[in-house]
């Protein structure tokens, strides 16, 4: 454990993975200070259209569970048994996630879940400071300034070690960067997005089927919609930037609708207020952000979006944050200085996060193009028969990645492994009446080595 005079520390940033790590290290016995930007959620009226709702696996429960709040969370969270496929023509079609309902994700509202961390991070003992926005830093004298933008009046504090928790447009990793180049660079998708409001029933109730997440998959867009507790659904529509149609020839309300009205007709009687809400909500830009290193020494490091932010396609952004909050812990209690945890975390942690980043830009293709094509579903079929057969060899892709802890970064490996075994064995087959299952078993016992916790 390291061994500080002060044993403090200053994490920028009072959102999820923020408060999650303040949790977690005052536990440890860590005098933990909190610095927001924001106004207090719990008093305050929330920031509105900045973000896609969450869904939770099991490596974000996991970590909850670790903080002891597990409990407090999932009181507010919506089961969702897989994807509710909505097609141009035809009724809607649920393709399961898992085997069963054991096997599934959770749909929860960003301020819930932020407002009962933040809840429990002070009751741990953390002290939080809002209206706080990072401004400049001097890492040599160990002082940074903020600024309250109420009123515009600086905040300046000494500081030992700054953890950056503040998100993709981190404070911290700009100030960082100036200190000492980081190599940031940041790939934006050709796509934004906006998002929309399903409302619940007269009597509460929820319009649409509650335990799935909804997709309209439309080949080069798609729209998406998220349960909340209160029988509301978070809806996201993902569009180019340019072409027909994209953001550029969809400006207006009216013009949205219209659009709905063609390509999503089952779902514009659900969203009355697409007119209004589609002017106040601008869209969203869409982007991976790449750094060569995610600390300096033992004076700042970066955690969760501020070091690595991804597309939201896979739903593994606060996921993998969480696990960020659980590794950064778990090295502060093994190393004796600042300097070596950081840099642990930083080996641990970067194959990992750039793994989920490369396979989160996949799923928007899946999500929004093959989840409708025939040979993508004999494909997850064969997938499920295999798993069905060798449960703890052939895990499928998405078992690794969401009802598994199975480090990212061996989840790619076995995914593009696996994805070459299913294409080639459905290769000019339209049905699995003619598979080869004697030589698909040699190939899986020769290539795929049973994966711990697969069962």
């Amino acid at each position: 454990m390291i061994a500080t005079p002060s044993r403090s520390l200053s994490i920028i940033g009072a959102g999820l993975a923020g408060s999650l790590l303040a949790i977690l290290l005052s536990r440890q016995g860590w005098q933990i200070t909190l610095y927001e930007r924001r106004g207090d959620p719990r008093v305050s009226d929330y920031e509105s259209g900045r973000s896609i709702n969450l869904a939770l696996a099991e490596r974000g429960r996991h970590a909850l569970r670790q903080a002891g709040v597990e409990d407090a969370v999932m009181a507010k969270a919506v089961m969702m048994r897989g994807r509710m496929i909505h097609p141009r023509d035809g009724a809607p079609q649920l393709q399961r996630y898992g085997r069963d309902d054991s096997e599934v994700i959770w749909s929860i509202h960003r301020k819930d879940l932020n407002t009962t961390l933040l809840q429990l991070a002070e009751d741990a003992g953390a002290t939080v400071h809002f209206h706080r926005r990072l401004h400049t830093v001097d890492f040599d004298a160990g002082y940074a300034r903020f600024i309250d933008d109420r009123d515009d009046q600086p905040h300046d504090i000494r500081f030992d070690t700054l953890i950056g928790a503040d998100g993709a447009g981190s404070a911290l990793r700009a100030a960082m960067n100036r200190k000492q180049p980081l190599d940031e660079r940041i790939d934006f998708l050709d796509h934004s997005y906006k998002e929309l409001e399903i409302p619940p029933t007269d009597d509460g109730g929820f319009r649409i089927e509650a335990n799935a997440l909804h997709i309209w998959p439309r080949g080069h867009y798609m729209c998406i919609a998220l349960p909340n507790d209160e029988g509301t659904f978070t809806v996201t529509l993902f569009l180019p930037n340019e072409g027909d149609p994209s953001f550029a020839t969809t400006n207006s309300g009216a013009e949205a609708e219209a659009l709905f009205a063609r390509d999503f007709p089952d779902a514009l009687p659900l969203i009355p207020n697409l007119r209004r809400d589609w002017e106040q909500h601008p869209p969203g830009l869409l982007g991976t952000l790449h750094l060569k290193h995610w600390h300096m020494k033992g004076r700042a490091v970066l955690i969760g979006d501020a070091a690595h932010a991804m597309v939201p396609f896979h739903g593994q952004g606060m996921n993998c944050a969480f696990e960020d909050c659980i590794a950064l812990a778990g090295h502060l209690l093994e190393q004796d200085s600042l300097g070596k945890a950081f840099a642990a975390f930083e080996v641990d942690r970067k194959p990992n996060a750039e793994a989920i980043q490369q396979m989160a830009l996949e799923n928007y293709l899946e999500m929004r193009d093959r989840v409708a094509d025939p040979q993508f579903l004999l494909q997850r079929e064969l997938e499920q028969a295999l798993q069905a057969r060798w449960p703890t060899r052939f895990v499928p892709h998405y078992t690794m990645v969401t009802f598994l802890r199975t480090p990212y970064a061996v989840a790619l490996a076995r995914t593009e492994l696996q994805r070459r075994m299913l294409e080639e064995a459905t290769a000019g087959h339209d049905t699995l009446a003619h598979i080869d299952w004697a030589a698909l078993e040699q190939l899986i016992h020769e290539q795929l080595p049973v994966l711990e916790g697969a069962h």
